[in-house]
């Protein structure tokens, strides 16, 4: 019997009200949510922040308000993205760590086209600058992987020093640009990272569910929501990230495991304490 963590990631940068009018915007929007999500099961949420307008920000006092807002309720261990604006810069993708000093950020590692019309790009020089920059202020590197190429990045950095093992990788299956959503492919990457490691999976869209099931059988952590899959089955809207997160943690007690609580999760992950 395992202890598997799943983290919740509500918002991301680019589904909008549109796509699901259930998903959360703002900052009271957001809160509110990962205190439901916490409450059915998660002991991670990943952070995205929107503008007013409802566009994909890394302003920085909106973190430290959704932040905010998310201590008052709960103990989830924070993880803060680092991309989500096209057009922010290195300074404003890490400035809020410095500020926050969350418990995790997203560290993705390598560049890649995004969704077949623009670039996501991650200069060597801004990742050893992210690198040293979490290191610095005590915030664990979550390593998205979208292809094989980012592992062996990571290795690089890792024998640089530039990351410090034991890493914690994301795999992050589906996105239009990087590797497909399949059994195959997770199964694969799972076996490039190194001994010791401990990693999640995420399945886009229509991959939601064959990953989510076989992160579980191959005893990794997973991660859910509206970031991801604003769906909760063929054609029909999730009502809530709450419930993806419900049907996560069921799956994961069917498994005959166990879900881990945002305590075990620092634990696993070697994270400070919550209260530090």
């Amino acid at each position: 019997m395992s202890k598997i963590i799943i983290t919740v990631a509500p918002t991301g940068a680019w589904p909008s009200k549109k796509d699901n009018p259930n998903i959360p915007l703002t900052p009271e929007e957001i809160a509110n949510d990962v205190y439901e999500c916490y409450k059915a099961g998660a002991s991670i949420a990943h952070l995205h922040m929107r503008d007013d307008m409802g566009k994909g920000t890394m302003d920085t006092k909106k973190f430290e308000e959704t932040v905010k807002l998310i201590k008052e309720k709960c103990d989830i261990v924070i993880n803060l993205t680092t991309s989500g604006d096209l057009n922010a810069t290195d300074k404003t993708r890490q400035a809020h760590l410095k500020s926050i000093k969350p418990d995790l950020a997203s560290y993705d590692c390598g560049s890649m086209n995004w969704m077949h019309n623009s670039l996501f790009i991650n200069h060597p020089k801004f990742l050893e600058e992210l690198g040293y920059t979490m290191q610095e202020n005590n915030v664990k590197p979550e390593i998205e992987i979208f292809d094989a190429g980012m592992i062996y990045n990571s290795l690089y950095y890792i024998k640089k020093g530039v990351l410090k093992e034991p890493v914690h990788y994301q795999f992050v299956l589906g996105a239009a640009g990087g590797t497909a959503a399949t059994v195959e492919n997770l199964v694969y990457l799972k076996s490039l990272i190194p001994e010791g490691s401990t990693w999640s999976a995420l399945g886009i869209g229509r991959g939601h569910i064959p990953i989510l099931m076989t992160a579980i059988a191959m005893g990794g952590h997973v991660r859910v929501g509206m970031e991801d899959n604003v769906y909760y089955g063929p054609a029909e809207l999730a009502v809530s990230n709450a419930q993806l997160v419900e049907r996560a943690a069921r799956l994961i007690k069917n498994s005959m495991n166990e879900v881990a609580t945002p305590a075990e999760a620092r634990e696993i992950l070697g994270l400070k304490n919550g209260d530090e």
